[in-house]
């Protein structure tokens, strides 16, 4: 017998949202790391909030909102709020019930400096890490380092002279450049760069990893204004806070030996000093040395390591994580402006990308 299409409206639901999502559905996983993550960010909330006058709206749910848009590629703030309307699993996820308004947009806005305050997406950041520690995932010997060109919210033509340039440029010998002389309307901080010469010159910022080779996990992220001399720079700022840490958990007297994988673009006389000044054995990939305007700066003993051939097919793994955060969390073009925001972004983007590989990666609950 053929059915009805009835289309009356219920008024009363039964069935709550745990129960609508399936026990095996990814996202229940990435709900638990997030959770796990939050309480133990709960005292750092405290501090950034009053005790008194009219609770907010919790900044744990602001930020499962925020990587929810990253999981799921939600290309707005705005577009968000929409979803989360009619969709029952956000919801779910976020820790709306079903009746639940939805938040104004402007309440990610309002909140967002609150949170780049406390330094909220580092501090998520490092509790997923935590968890991925504590189940022995992260490798503290073998590292891979690389950048990418995240373009900024502003176009070519919003760039202008200053007013008032500096006396001494950037360049060689404190020749002006065009960063000396011009900056965007839009976001004064970004510059107009290109990592190739067969591409133009677009308004961007520049997004660093450093990526462990055991599983491919990112163990440190930043954001810094484009130029040929911010790759190395970075990855020696990051190196000088990770290698600290691997030694101070080390028993007195183990000696661990630390190597670092990169492209021919880290191939940089400062850069190959200072790793070895933290004790770090640079894997770094060498110009042809028949070639000698290119330069290269490894010893018979760092070219000739016996891991430096593993280094080099490990660290295309991080290409991987630079994917999944462009094309999936949406940073090929950041929506925010200014370096900082783009940073904190770009930090909750490389822990929602940890998290998606911890769901393989850890054993499930039984």
């Amino acid at each position: 017998m053929r059915g009805h299409d009835e289309e009356q409206e219920s008024m009363f639901s039964y069935i709550s949202l745990e129960k609508r999502v399936p026990l095996d559905h990814p996202l229940r996983r990435v709900r638990e790391m997030t959770d796990r993550a939050l309480r133990e960010l709960s005292p750092k909330f405290s501090e950034l909030y009053s005790r008194n006058g009219r609770p907010s709206i919790a900044p744990e749910k602001l930020l499962r909102a925020l990587l929810l848009q990253m999981l799921f590629s939600v290309r707005s703030e705005r577009l968000l709020m929409e979803e989360l309307n009619y969709n029952l699993l956000y919801r779910w996820f976020v820790g709306w019930s079903a009746d639940e308004a939805v938040w104004d947009v402007t309440v990610f806005t309002k909140n967002r400096e609150r949170l780049l305050e406390g330094d909220i997406a580092q501090a998520f950041f490092e509790a997923v890490l935590q968890q991925a520690e504590e189940q022995h995932l992260l490798s503290d010997e073998h590292f891979t380092v690389d950048g990418t060109l995240i373009e900024a919210w502003a176009s070519r033509r919003s760039f202008q002279e200053k007013q008032e340039p500096p006396e001494r440029g950037t360049g060689s010998g404190g020749r002006q450049t065009l960063r000396d002389t011009h900056e965007s309307r839009s976001d004064p901080e970004a510059r107009l760069y290109k990592k190739s010469a067969a591409g133009e010159a677009r308004p961007s910022y520049l997004g660093h990893l450093v990526m462990e080779n055991r599983h491919g996990l990112i163990v440190k992220s930043c954001v810094t204004q484009s130029g040929t001399r911010e790759e190395p720079q970075a990855a020696l700022a990051m190196l000088a806070e990770i290698v600290p840490k691997i030694r101070a958990k080390r028993p007195a007297g183990d000696r661990v030996e630390i190597t670092l994988g990169a492209d021919k673009g880290y191939q940089k006389k400062e850069l190959i000093e200072g790793l070895r000044e933290l004790g770090v054995t640079p894997h770094i990939a060498e110009y042809n040395r028949s070639l000698p305007q290119w330069p290269n700066c490894l010893t018979v003993s760092e070219r000739e390591h016996p891991g430096f051939a593993t280094s080099q097919v490990k660290r295309k793994l991080i290409e991987k994580d630079f994917g999944w955060i462009k094309s999936v969390a949406g940073f090929w073009q950041t929506k925010l402006r200014g370096r900082r925001r783009v940073h904190w972004a770009f930090c909750l983007g490389a822990a929602a990308c940890n998290m998606i590989r911890l769901v393989k990666l850890m054993p499930s609950p039984a």
